[in-house]
């Protein structure tokens, strides 16, 4: 044992079973730092305190920490993958490699169980018996592939509501889209069952099948002297062939294949992953980790491992470019959870190695260009430490606005970009508490010290604080930021462009925009193409429309509880019992005076009541114009629009 491991860890790791389970090893205060699975918990945990460790990089920075070491025993390998996996999901250790965050791609699902199947785009996999296909690589992929689907197979794609409430076809199958089955006598069962059967052969890469099907079916359409239904089915048969033609044949074997190549530099490793179903290229999709200690094989199985557990769609064969120790038992796992046989290989020679090989070529290029972007984003945040004259690059920037309408439902955004890109889990919005009526400047300075009391306590500080407005906004910041005692964040202020007579009589063109700073008079300017004025451009457009969305919820969000709430009578539980009733507030509206009074708690001259208070909104009369007087006023969603006369307002 090393030194790094105290007499009372020693004894504690020595009475450890030799069993498979999964250890988690803590630090001083009781933080997990790691979660690890084993065949034999005593030989795996020991290798961790051996001199040198068990050679793995991060073992070093690892071990010094551990104070405690946990187990939880199972009866097999495959017990503990699972128990690893939920593990890492609810403690999301420091040293382990997390992909929980990781988007999750759309496929598409096909409800084969319905008596009339339509193709729905999804993100999760219910364990039922419907068909998935996919996973694709972009929600644009999946709208090429139901656009085609759509021109190609007649299947309808109405939601079942509007199903069930179609009295006669839609345009849809005036345009040939459609053999609307929602209206009797138009399409039978065992026909519309036909097209859903072709649609699964479409999808699944079967293509040549598919177009030998129709061959045959419009050679007997023929025969039998039905040449329109014959001209269809030749219609569709070209159709096919002109969408696949593009695809590209990987496998003489019409397998379903993902197949992963790796890249690494240093602490950086990019996967790719290519999708191959019935032996044909759909598509790839890649992920990359920064800062990783872990080798390459375990990051790869934990990869396999988290990722498959919440997309849904594995194949039966998983092809990999490295040796994994757990490949067998990952194999039977990922069986069990797709209940059919998977295996992850790794090929040595042949096509599957060309193809693994093509794999790991695509994650050279793809760390590539990530890095090329990389260093277009540190240039223009070089570009904006300079201009600006910051005192350290801008990796992490926050930016506030505040929108409201004349003071009220007054709501504060906050939005962080981290390295020229947004950190959507940062933002943040603040109802506006201490402030009455319309004091842009006074809410600002309600919102920073609402963030930044918090933010010294979690040491959660940016490297620049921008402001969206002039010097009135920017100085309620330097003066929110001097009364807590931050002294290291930089701070400025961005102005919006503004509408100004030209030289020429009449003509009005855009002035530039302005960025204030801290002790300076006049305004930083940027040329109109620049790189950092475009960051910052965006920074700010992305705080106005988050901070414009969250006060719309709010003012959407009261006005329908508060017209219910202010009908005499109408309480909070009375109030409930009808949206229960109706779904909602237009459902309410929507009702009549006898559905209102068959509500539990509701009179009959309370349900007039109500029905008289809620007849303005109903549909008819929200589609009529409002008469002038009643046009609301329009947005503030800053001091930028505020009266001239109002104190400090320069931009």
């Amino acid at each position: 044992m090393t030194s790094g491991a105290t007499a009372e860890l020693k004894e504690k790791i020595d009475r450890l079973p030799m069993t498979p389970g999964v250890y988690f090893m803590l630090d001083h205060a009781g933080k997990v730092l790691y979660v690890g699975k084993a065949v034999n918990l005593r030989s795996r945990v020991r290798s961790y305190f051996r001199n040198g460790g068990d050679g793995r990089v991060h073992i070093r920075f690892l071990v010094p920490k551990v104070v405690d070491v946990r187990v939880i025993a199972t009866d097999t390998e495959t017990e503990a993958l699972i128990l690893e996996n939920n593990l890492i999901k609810e403690h999301r250790p420091r040293y382990n490699v997390m992909f929980r965050d990781d988007k999750t791609y759309v496929s598409l699902k096909l409800n084969v169980r319905d008596r009339w199947p339509r193709l729905t785009v999804v993100r999760r996999h219910g364990r039922d018996e419907h068909l998935y296909f996919g996973p694709y690589a972009s929600a644009q992929a999946v709208r090429q592939t139901l656009h085609a689907i759509q021109r190609i197979f007649p299947i309808r794609s109405c939601t079942d509501s509007v199903f069930k409430n179609r009295t006669r076809p839609c345009l849809y199958h005036q345009i040939g889209q459609c053999v609307a089955p929602c209206v009797e006598g138009y399409t039978t069962e065992a026909a519309y069952r036909e097209l859903v059967e072709q649609v699964i052969l479409f999808l699944r890469g079967r293509s040549e099948d598919l177009i030998e099907v129709l061959r045959r079916r419009m050679q007997d359409e023929s025969e039998a002297l039905r040449f329109e239904e014959a001209g269809r089915i030749h219609r569709r048969i070209q159709a096919i062939a002109h969408t696949v033609e593009r695809q590209k044949i990987t496998s003489q074997v019409r397998d379903d294949q993902d197949i992963y190549g790796l890249y690494r530099e240093g602490e950086v490793i990019e996967l790719q992953c290519l999708t191959v179903r019935g032996g044909k290229l759909l598509g790839g999709r890649n992920r990359s980790f920064s800062g990783q200690l872990l080798p390459s094989e375990e990051l790869l199985s934990s990869y396999l491992n988290q990722s498959y557990a919440a997309e849904g769609v594995i194949p039966p064969e998983i092809l990999v470019p490295l040796e994994l120790e757990d490949a067998a038992t990952l194999g039977a796992l990922l069986s069990e959870r797709s209940g059919r046989r998977v295996v992850i290989l790794r090929p040595q020679r042949g096509e599957k190695r060309q193809l693994v090989d093509m794999a790991c070529r695509n994650a050279r290029v793809a760390f590539e260009q990530r890095q090329v972007k990389a260093g277009d984003d540190a240039a223009t945040l070089a570009q904006v430490q300079s201009k600006l004259h910051l005192r350290a690059l801008p990796r992490k920037i926050e930016c506030f606005d505040i929108s409201n309408i004349q003071g009220t439902n007054a709501v504060g955004s906050m939005v962080r970009f981290v390295n020229g890109a947004p950190d959507k889990k940062g933002y943040r919005t603040y109802r506006v508490r201490t402030v009455e009526g319309a004091n842009d400047f006074a809410m600002m300075a309600e919102v920073l010290g609402r963030r930044y009391r918090r933010a010294l306590e979690e040491d959660d500080l940016p490297d620049l604080l921008l402001v969206d407005g002039g010097k009135g906004q920017l100085g309620m910041a330097v003066e929110v930021m001097r009364q807590l005692g931050i002294s290291s964040v930089d701070l400025a202020g961005i102005a919006k462009s503004r509408l100004r007579e030209g030289v020429i009589a009449g003509r009005r063109e855009r002035s530039e925009e302005r960025i204030f700073l801290v002790g300076r008079v006049n305004p930083v300017t940027f040329n109109p193409n620049s790189s950092a004025l475009f960051l910052l451009q965006r920074v700010r457009d992305e705080a106005h429309r988050f901070a414009i969305t969250a006060h719309r919820k709010l003012r959407r969000r009261q006005s329908l509880t508060s017209a219910l709430e202010e009908i005499p009578g109408i309480g909070a539980k009375r109030k409930q019992a009808l949206l229960r009733a109706f779904g909602s507030l237009r459902g309410v509206t929507a009702a009549t005076i006898e559905q209102l009074a068959a509500v539990p708690g509701m009179t009959s001259a309370l349900s007039e009541e109500v029905h008289r208070s809620l007849a303005p909104l109903s549909p008819a009369a929200a589609a009529a114009p409002l008469p002038a007087a009643a046009t609301p006023p329009a947005e503030t969603p800053s001091a930028e629009r505020l009266p001239a006369a109002a104190p400090g307002a320069t931009g």
